[in-house]
């Protein structure tokens, strides 16, 4: 008779795994159809124009701003501060050597 109670329970369990199991799926199948995506928005920023023959030597970018480190062609050197939310160039910085 014990042997019989140890296979009810067995079963029971048995089948209350594979049912958890179903509705994990099933929840997780759920969750997976209804999730919608973002509208994908494409950004439009106006150019930012650079001097003939001048080259971005290097690039930095923070939370809300990127800098470009801008070698133009007479070799002076300055940095470019564009806002990224918007793409609009905030800022020039001319480095100079100090005398």
């Amino acid at each position: 008779m014990p042997l019989r109670g140890l296979k009810i329970l067995v079963i029971v369990l048995g089948v209350m795994l594979v049912a958890g199991a179903a509705v994990l799926a099933a929840a997780i199948a759920l969750r997976l159809a209804q999730r919608t995506t973002p509208p994908t928005r494409a950004l439009v920023a106006p150019p930012i124009f650079m001097p003939h023959g001048s080259k971005i030597e290097t690039m930095a970018v923070g939370t809300d701003r990127i800098v470009l480190q801008v070698d133009l062609v007479d070799g002076s050197v300055q940095l470019v501060v564009i806002d990224l939310a918007t793409g609009k160039e905030m800022e020039v910085v001319p480095l100079k050597e100090q005398p």
